[in-house]
């Protein structure tokens, strides 16, 4: 008998995970999110329970995956039970596989929570977007024990076209932290690129050709620099997100007494749009604080 399955969290990213694993056949039973409007309209449209509090989601799951936005929500999910409502009441023999982009030291502290509660816990980091998660092609990065990746392998192969172990608890969010810095430092310096050309009137099909074709070549400029040029910032990874996971791996490099310089920078331009109200917009949207013209004060000319 198939496990069951509860999601916490039902974002772009979590809402279309739970539609593709009820899609191959595993029975979705229950979400979580703290926008209850967005539950109830998942739950009806999988018919699973949009449930009122994470302990009902445990009794209602053998598996859960979240997808939670930072480490602030990621704790508050795993407190212990005698501090409120949590995850982890009577959660023995649960599988907890964890998805989001968070600190390291968080998912270490909630795989000993989950082994205190007779659980297990796995991160499974992403590095892909919307289009992957509904299709199950995405690539994640798996920390934690070998046998609980074993025992998630038979879902995870649902969702994910590739799948890498990296190691022990909090391993795969090191490594997670650092493939977002550098795509973020990418998609930064891909803006200052295509922005320099726009301001000596360059045709901007024609750079990205040329980049293309050279060592400016990147990932980013596939997915990116089209909607760079056309101002299409429909968002798949926001530029809040951005923020975030640079300054994680900033908190990292300080941990370990480095200075990173692109990094740092990128971290200020992300943040400078989340402060100015661009923090929604797609990262690609970085471009507006690089063309001429396009954004000041907070507003587009």
């Amino acid at each position: 008998m198939a496990e069951r399955i509860g999601f916490v969290g039902v974002g772009r990213m979590g809402a279309n995970m739970a539609r593709r694993l009820k899609e191959v056949g595993f029975p979705v039973t229950a979400l979580y999110d703290v926008r209850p409007a967005a539950t109830l309209d998942l739950a009806r449209e999988l018919g699973a329970e949009a449930c009122t509090t994470l302990a009902r989601l445990t009794a209602l799951s053998d598996v859960v995956l979240t997808v939670v936005t930072d480490d602030q929500a990621m704790r508050a999910i795993y407190k212990s039970p005698r501090q409120g409502d949590s995850l982890l009441a009577n959660a023995a023999g649960k599988l907890f596989i964890n998805c989001a982009t968070v600190s390291p030291e968080v998912h270490v502290e909630v795989d000993k929570a989950a082994k205190k509660a007779g659980a297990e816990a796995l991160e499974a980091c992403m590095a892909s977007s919307i289009t992957q998660a509904r299709e199950g092609t995405l690539y994640l990065m798996l920390g934690g024990s070998e046998a609980t990746f074993e025992r998630a392998k038979p879902i995870l192969e649902h969702l994910a076209a590739s799948m890498r172990y990296i190691g022990k608890p909090g391993q795969a969010a090191i490594v997670k932290a650092l493939v977002n810095m550098v795509m973020n430092i990418n998609t930064a310096g891909l803006a200052e690129g295509l922005g320099l050309g726009a301001a000596f009137k360059l045709d901007l099909a024609m750079l990205r050709e040329v980049f293309s074709q050279t060592g400016a070549n990147s990932r980013v400029l596939q997915t990116d620099g089209e909607d760079m040029q056309n101002r299409d910032h429909s968002c798949f990874f926001s530029a809040a997100h951005a923020a975030k996971d640079s300054g994680i791996a900033l908190n990292l490099a300080k941990a370990q007494r480095l200075n990173l310089p692109l990094a740092g920078a990128t971290f200020k331009q992300y943040s400078r749009m989340a402060k100015e109200g661009l923090g929604e917009l797609d990262k690609s949207g970085v471009a507006e604080l690089t063309f001429k013209g396009r954004h000041k004060g907070g507003k587009k000319r």
